[in-house]
């Protein structure tokens, strides 16, 4: 196993845009998407979850022929996951990617040191 020693242009590289004030905001927009959008689909997931252990009589209400809550719930986690992951997308190419876009650019042309 190798390791290569980082050179002293590149930690400062590192340091630099971390300390950035662009940085800074990447961050800051993405923790305010972020956060409200995993602590949503994590209560619903164990909303899901504990309707599963505590009430199974309404999670094994038939809606309609075989088709009960359960897996009416059941098969929404995956809709909701694939919304949570469309949603993320649009809004990161709409709003994060010109961002980082911006500071890259920076980067390159030498502005950050």
């Amino acid at each position: 196993m190798t390791f290569r020693q980082t050179s002293p242009e590149r930690v400062i590289t590192y340091e630099g845009v971390r300390g950035s004030r662009e940085f800074g905001q990447i961050r800051r927009r993405f923790r305010r998407f972020a956060i409200p959008v995993v602590t949503s689909f994590l209560a619903w997931y164990f909303l899901y979850v504990l309707l599963a252990a505590f009430a199974p009589e309404f999670m094994g209400f038939r809606v309609f022929g075989e088709i009960n809550v359960a897996l009416i719930l059941g098969l929404g986690q995956f809709v909701s996951t694939f919304a949570v992951i469309t949603l993320y997308q649009r809004w990161a190419r709409r709003t994060l990617d010109p961002m980082v876009d911006r500071l890259r650019d920076r980067l390159e042309q030498g502005g950050l040191k």
